[in-house]
């Protein structure tokens, strides 16, 4: 069955009416959540499936996990069950939240868990979320009512972490009915459920009524405008009587501009990144010198100077320095167009000329033209070739022929474990390194067996080490890997809304917020 990664099935979305919703100014104390959201709430709202930037932010609203993760530091916490005290053996224990129910007024049960694991481990439907746990949960079963067993295949250090990912559905509502679930269709048990979805425009919530967890809708209806466009996005939060109170992705250029209109705005740094995908399987992509040279061939510095605006670092490794499994790789990347030039010799390669795919995210347009600048240089004739996102991976999808592709994603919207970071692009399943970047073979098959050892490691020190061999290899073989790491901005109107957690990876989450209504 064909997956979604990055939300970019072929799948179209549910439209509702035509015309976008009416405004609700920041001062008007209406009871609605007006919010910005940088990217297309067009592709899959299938939670198995999706990493849509857009619907994973939703889901956090409209479905629970078991155990859900704090936003910024992903410790576990109670969400439709209580955390176990049991998990470092092979079974684990979920209890769910007495009086649970969704969002239509049925009961969750713990066949609904089941409904939703069975799906995630099926190897026919190969979906988003398998690759977290294929390789430790062996199946999850039942007990009663409101009692579910992990059965292990093996002790994972990272078990309740992957937890996190996998929001429960129910069983009456999607059993045998995924595609609903694709093209929009919410029933969830969180604080609220969507009543409206326009693509291309927004996305309305509105209070869940049967909700009763910790986290309790803080306003009556939400509003999340999609706009991808930067200019527009920037506007909506800005001035006298901004029409959002929030919007997040904005460019760092506008920092300073929101901070004088009053704005609170905060960049952090995660695992978001632009990075390039090469289709190692066309000449002379194959080989991994090729590779190396193009990336040589970029001054990442001055990606982060002119495009990023400062707010970023070049990539020293597959994962961001700021996070607390980084280590660094032993091939840097670091500006070296003479290198560049010596590999591409070695490689037998002369007058090569390359067309840039790219999604046409404000983020990756700013580092697209540095990325040129440097292939030039070096003597490699450069095409960029921009795109709709979701037009260029549906391409893909549909198995287009490509040379490299520049992109940003950023698996932290997961979690925050290195092993969960490296396996959303790397493993035998993935639709990134097996069949979009065709990176298979006795080089995939080592790598993906590294993985393994350092992912299943039996103590702390032994993981660490085992997982700077996995860094190595990702930065060696330079398939799938990153330029510059990003730092995220989110502005917001701190007289309407307070306690805002700025994230390090796309969306936004006001569950943790607090409201602030005007006299």
């Amino acid at each position: 069955m064909h997956r979604s990664l990055l939300g970019l099935a072929a799948i179209a979305v549910l439209l509702a009416a035509c015309g976008g919703p009416a405004s609700s100014d920041s001062s008007s104390g209406t009871g609605t959540l007006t919010a910005v959201i940088g990217y297309g709430n067009n592709q899959s709202w299938d939670p198995t499936q999706t990493a849509s930037a857009f619907s994973m932010a939703a889901f956090t609203n409209v479905y629970e996990p078991l155990v859900a993760g704090d936003p910024i530091t992903r410790e576990p916490e109670v969400a439709l069950a209580a955390v176990p005290d049991e998990v470092d053996g092979t079974t684990i224990t979920f209890q769910l939240r007495e009086g649970a129910k969704w969002s239509d007024g049925k009961p969750v049960t713990a066949d609904d868990v089941v409904f939703t694991y069975d799906r995630i481990l099926d190897p026919q439907e190969n979906v988003q979320l398998r690759a977290f746990f294929s390789g430790w949960l062996d199946k999850v079963v039942a007990k009663d009512d409101s009692t579910v067993e992990f059965r292990l295949k093996r002790p994972f250090r990272y078990a309740l972490n992957r937890v996190e990912t996998a929001m429960i559905l129910p069983q009456h509502v999607f059993g045998g009915k995924w595609e609903e679930a694709a093209a929009g269709k919410t029933v969830g048990s969180g604080p609220y459920e969507i009543s409206e979805q326009a693509a291309l425009d927004h996305t309305t919530f509105v209070k869940n009524d049967q909700y009763n967890g910790d986290h309790p809708a803080q306003y009556d209806s939400m509003v999340w405008k999609s706009i991808v466009d930067a200019a527009p996005r920037v506007a909506a939060v800005s001035g006298a009587r901004p029409q959002a109170q929030i919007a997040d992705n904005i460019p760092p250029a506008n920092i300073d501009q929101l901070r004088k209109d009053g704005r609170e705005v905060e960049a952090v740094q995660g695992q978001n990144n632009v990075f390039l995908m090469f289709n190692t399987q066309k000449k002379p992509f194959d080989d991994k010198r090729v590779r190396q040279a193009l990336h040589y061939a970029i001054d990442a510095d001055k990606v982060v100077a002119v495009a990023l605006k400062g707010q970023g670092v070049a990539a020293t490794s597959y994962l961001n320095p700021e996070l607390e499994a980084y280590q660094k790789a032993s091939t840097d990347y670091a500006y070296d167009p003479e290198k560049a030039e010596q590999l591409l010799k070695e490689a037998g390669v002369s007058d090569l000329s390359i067309t840039l795919g790219s999604t046409n995210t404000s983020l990756v347009a700013d580092t697209i033209n540095v990325i040129k600048e440097g292939w030039d240089a070096v003597g490699v004739k450069t095409t960029l070739n921009a795109q709709d996102t979701k037009a260029l991976f549906s391409k893909l999808d549909g198995g287009e022929d490509y040379q490299v592709v520049a992109a940003s994603g950023n698996p932290q919207q997961f979690g925050n474990d290195p092993d969960l970071i490296e396996r959303f692009y790397y493993s035998p399943a993935s639709l990134w390194s097996s069949t979009y970047a065709r990176f298979q073979g006795a080089d995939a098959d080592a790598l993906y067996a590294q993985m393994d050892r350092a992912a299943y490691a039996k103590d702390d020190a032994t993981a660490k080490s085992e997982n700077k061999k996995v860094l190595d290899a990702i930065a060696d073989e330079a398939v799938l890997y990153p330029v510059v790491f990003t730092r995220l901005v989110t502005a917001w109107v701190p007289d309407r809304l307070g306690d805002v957690q700025a994230q390090g990876y796309p969306g936004i989450n006001v569950l943790r917020s607090q409201r602030i209504d005007t006299k």
